[in-house]
């Protein structure tokens, strides 16, 4: 008898293990209107966000969604493929978790790709999407990148970054460690946070530090290579998309901070053409982590946008 008990025992210990859990967290009424956000990544979550931001937006009239998708974050799944088709399913089954026949999404960063993509394939699931620092030109967001940090670095007479910054633009430009150098060196820079934040983010950003959220900022580095070993879609513009979208009657709206690095001037222009410019915010001393460094902005922006309709 004692075996058979061993051996069932390790059957199930196997099954929950292979059983893959999303962590998801909603606050607010069920009955307001419900609003999902899509974090970047590959390789983040959605702790920052949950720990500054998600109950503050619920407190302002909506039932806020968070959850951090497979293998990255809270989520952890060794089997997690990366791809933008798993990154779908997900976030199907945070609808169908909620109850939810649509719903609005705010999608920041590369989470701007996820929740663009998902739009365009699922229309009838989507009343609004909120791109917020969101990618939408992958290369060109490279290219300035490398081109701005390439002055930098001319204008310090550093040679030896002069030379990293070469080396990663003779690198294969849909490769993980393309992508990685382009952003460490942007990271190098300066380019995700602000020089001075206000009172209330640097206030905003202890706070997130000394708690909970924090301690649980998982961050899984095999994400982005596993990403671009697996997802065909690796280096995409997705502009052609968005005005597609729009023709489906989905609302869409932008908000990017002026101090985020990540973006060229030309970028953010041809996002304001294509929300067009009344749906469209762009944040003064806001950089790349808007909700925290312009948080009061980011809430007003999102109320009057999805209190419209």
């Amino acid at each position: 008898m004692k075996p058979i008990l061993v051996s069932l025992y390790l059957i199930l210990s196997i099954f929950f293990a292979k059983a893959q859990t999303i962590y998801s967290h909603a606050y607010g009424n069920r009955t307001n209107k419900a609003v999902i956000f899509i974090h970047g990544g590959p390789s983040g979550n959605s702790t920052l966000f949950e720990g500054t931001t998600a109950q503050k937006l619920a407190d302002k009239g909506f039932y806020v969604i968070v959850y951090d998708r497979r293998g990255e974050g809270r989520s952890a799944d060794p089997d997690a493929k990366f791809t933008y088709q798993e990154a779908f399913n997900d976030l199907n089954g945070i609808y169908e978790k909620y109850n939810l026949k649509s719903a609005n999404i705010i999608a920041h960063s590369f989470g701007g790709l996820v929740g663009t993509l998902f739009s365009e394939k699922y229309p009838k699931k989507v009343n609004t999407l909120i791109l917020a620092g969101a990618l939408f030109s992958q290369q060109e967001t490279y290219n300035h990148i490398l081109t701005s940090v390439k002055k930098i670095y001319a204008l310090k007479n550093d040679t030896t970054m002069l030379k990293t910054v070469a080396y990663v633009e003779g690198l294969d430009k849909n490769s993980a460690e393309y992508r990685k150098g382009c952003f460490d060196l942007a990271g190098k820079n300066g380019y995700f946070k602000l020089e001075h934040p206000d009172k209330e983010a640097v206030d905003l950003n202890k706070n997130y530090e000394a708690g909970i959220f924090y301690k649980t900022n998982i961050r899984n580095h095999n994400a982005p290579i596993n990403f671009y070993k697996n997802e065909p879609l690796k280096n995409i513009d997705t502009k052609a998309i968005l005005k597609k979208i729009k023709d489906k009657k989905i609302r869409l709206f932008a908000i990017y901070g002026k101090q985020d690095g990540i973006f060229s001037d030309k970028q953010i222009e041809d996002m304001k053409h294509i929300t067009g410019k009344n749906n469209f915010v762009y944040l003064d001393n806001c950089s790349h982590y808007l909700f925290v460094d312009q948080q009061q902005s980011f809430l007003s922006a999102v109320k009057k946008w999805l209190k419209v309709y």
